[in-house]
């Protein structure tokens, strides 16, 4: 699978996940990044055009294939603020502790193989009040669609570098520690099996924030 996925999987998820019925979710996410912004499963950089030039003020692209990032390079030379690219998978994510001020990340939780710690990472490197952005396509809510996705994914999993078809985005974030604020579902098309999309903001929760600035406060005395 290694010059599969190295060479003829980049241009076939490129591909895929250009197609304008996704634009719209890219438009509504991308515009409401702000600050400091980490965006996870950066891919070939299609979400690069929808980000306020005037909202965001430093930019980390966190990709760890090489060929998505080759597939990259012409809209990283086109994009309207600088793009520090780094090539490392979300378990690891190679910036200091609470230095993001937005996570973001398209359709990128279903195919991270360790998403349980990749996760605890979005929560280290946010800022207090920082927030975390998604859209995600995940399990049904039709338990007959659901039982299929669950059957399916072994095998998907394999042929889409990694992708499940049967997570849940929001119940993910919740068990890491995040407040989901807000989350839309709703099928996309009629490929039920892969088109339950889940769009929505969550933040670590008003105690945490509340820890880290007491922790900062003493550490200052």
């Amino acid at each position: 699978m290694g010059l599969y996925n190295r060479y003829v999987l980049p241009h076939l998820m490129h591909l895929a996940m250009r197609t304008h019925l996704l634009e719209a979710y890219r438009q509504r996410l991308a515009s409401q990044a702000q600050g400091v912004v980490l965006e996870l499963g950066f891919g070939s950089g299609l979400n690069l055009p929808f980000y306020d030039v005037e909202k965001v003020r430093q930019f980390y692209a966190l990709e760890p294939e090489e060929g998505m990032l080759e597939l990259a390079r012409a809209p990283i030379t086109k994009a309207a603020f600088p793009v520090e690219v780094l090539q490392a998978g979300a378990e690891r994510i190679p910036l200091p502790d609470q230095s993001i001020d937005t996570v973001l990340c398209t359709w990128t939780l279903c195919t991270i193989p360790n998403i349980e710690q990749a996760l605890l990472e979005a929560r280290r490197v946010l800022k207090p009040g920082g927030q975390f952005l998604f859209t995600e396509h995940g399990l049904s809510p039709e338990s007959r669609v659901a039982r299929w996705q669950h059957r399916m994914t072994p095998l998907w999993t394999r042929c889409a570098g990694g992708c499940h078809l049967n997570r849940e985005a929001d119940i993910l974030l919740q068990i890491a520690g995040f407040e989901v604020v807000s989350v839309v579902k709703g099928y996309l098309g009629p490929l039920k099996l892969m088109t339950f999309m889940s769009e929505g903001r969550a933040k670590l929760p008003e105690s945490t924030v509340a820890g880290a600035e007491s922790k900062n406060a003493s550490s200052s005395i």
